[in-house]
């Protein structure tokens, strides 16, 4: 969110339009992961990673989705999370380089 208070100062169109791509984009991803941690609580009844061992066998669809969800969260390329931070850099940049 430090990248939103960048984008937001930085005063260009790039690092607005950038800052509220960030916040949907982080919105939409922290949303999923927290659906889905609480999705694996009900499942298990348990916190304790360490009872979460074979999820890829046991639930295949569920972890590509929590992987996706979670590279989306860090920012992969092609994710709105990624495209947002590249629009505050551009704004950044060309506010004082």
């Amino acid at each position: 969110m430090g990248l939103v208070t960048i984008g937001i100062f930085s005063s260009t169109v790039q690092g607005i339009l950038g800052a509220i791509l960030l916040m949907i984009g982080h919105g939409i991803t922290s949303g999923a992961l927290f659906l889905a941690i609480g999705f694996l609580y009900e499942r298990h009844g348990t916190r304790v990673v360490r009872y979460y061992s074979g999820l890829m066998h046991t639930m295949p669809l569920f972890s590509v989705c929590f992987i996706i969800f979670t590279l989306g969260n860090l920012g992969l390329p092609a994710t709105s999370n990624f495209v947002g931070e590249f629009f505050v850099l551009v704004g950044c940049f060309k506010t004082n380089s």
